[in-house]
């Protein structure tokens, strides 16, 4: 009896399933996934509820309740400019994940050659794999993660047909800049290429990093299809709230895969997440201070350790090379820590085609309260040199 497909062989258990599961066994403290401990605000969980008691609990439509999609496109215009046409240039997916698979499924063709930042949200590499695409890894390198523009040129050949562009970018919470911007841009029109653009951390960057969507550039808006969510903007990840924009076509045929997966899904949640979508800049503003704080709590706690310490410019997380203390194995060291230390943290080279690159760094999430952070540190002190 065969019980396993050939293409859901190879993939294993997501890391983050193991990572986790190993905190709730060992009691750990969770700085692995990237899930908030604290919940969004009170105003969007009372649209949600009210639209519980109100009977919104049955299949919405496919692409989305006209609420919400009208509220997306009216955030596109309100921070980028851009003008969207919310019967056709826009639809909601379960979650940011969801619209990465719909997008691949709806875009790629078995052959088709497809450029991906390493290190990636390992979805990625499935779904490429479901589609049969094949990712040509462009590597985000220690210490700065900046995007290297000859590699990224190199990596465009006559079978390329998309680009997948995570920023502000996780793991390594680099985001892009005006000169990166400008070379996929370049490399996208010369080539004629699709770009999907991964941005659900677009409204949490720090120290004056800027999130500039590439469908804002010169040539890049019939060609960009947009992904966001509002799991990381307003805290509520467990409500798989997501969505697409862009093109009517690239947006018709995300949707031509998607429907065959979830259909729809959080009829309740889609309500809520349009009311917040209009929340002024004060809170989004606000919100992102305050996960700076938790960054800056972390990495200064991390650095005292003795691990040497990325600082990001945006996202849930930070980055160490865990040398400095005498390991040289993310896997193994990340794998060990919940009773060695009572902290679970996430390997970045399982993100990495480039196991070397990777091999020695972990990915710790910051967005948890400041004694759960605290309560990490000290912890961690077991493992001082």
């Amino acid at each position: 009896m065969k019980t396993t497909s050939a293409r859901v062989a190879g993939l294993g258990t997501t890391i983050f399933a193991e990572m986790s599961a190993l905190a709730v066994r060992t009691g750990a403290v969770n700085l692995g996934q990237g899930f908030p401990d604290t919940d969004g605000p009170d105003d969007v969980v009372d649209v949600a509820v009210d639209a519980m008691r109100s009977g919104v609990n049955q299949y919405p439509p496919g692409i989305g309740i006209p609420a919400l999609r009208d509220a997306i496109a009216a955030h596109q215009e309100r921070w980028y400019g851009l003008t969207l046409d919310p019967a056709t240039e826009v639809a909601v997916t379960t979650g940011a994940t969801e619209a990465i698979a719909g997008a691949i499924l709806g875009l790629v063709d078995p052959g088709d050659e497809v450029v991906v930042l390493e290190p990636y949200y390992d979805s990625y590499v499935a779904v490429l794999e479901f589609a049969g695409g094949v990712r040509k890894p462009v590597t985000l390198r220690a210490p700065d993660f900046r995007l290297d523009l000859d590699a990224l040129r190199a990596a465009v050949g006559h079978r390329t047909t998309a680009m997948l562009i995570n920023s502000p970018h996780n793991p390594t919470g680099m985001v892009l800049d005006a000169a990166e911007r400008e070379a996929i841009r370049d490399l996208a029109v010369e080539h004629d290429l699709v770009v999907i653009t991964d941005e659900v951390y677009e409204h949490l960057t720090f120290d004056g990093a800027v999130h500039v969507p590439l469908a804002t550039l010169p040539g890049m808006r019939e060609r960009t299809l947009t992904i966001s969510s509002g799991g990381k903007s307003f805290s509520f990840t467990g409500w798989k709230v997501g969505w697409v924009s862009g093109p009517a076509a690239l947006v018709r045929a995300t949707v031509g895969a998607k429907q065959f997966l979830t259909y729809t899904s959080g009829a309740p949640f889609q309500p809520a997440i349009a009311h917040a979508l209009g929340h002024d800049s004060a809170y989004f503003e606000g919100f992102a201070a305050t996960l700076q704080a938790r960054r800056d709590q972390l990495c200064a706690g991390l650095e005292d350790v003795g691990f040497t310490t990325y600082v990001p410019q945006g996202t849930y997380f930070a980055t160490t090379d865990i040398r400095p203390l005498g390991f040289d194995d993310g896997i193994a060291f990340c794998r060990a820590l919940p009773e060695t230390a009572g902290v679970v943290a996430i390997p970045t080279q399982v993100f990495y085609d480039d196991e070397d690159a990777g091999r020695p760094l972990v990915r710790w999430a910051f967005c948890k309260q400041e004694s759960v952070i605290d309560e990490a540190l000290r912890r961690l002190q077991a493992l001082r040199v």
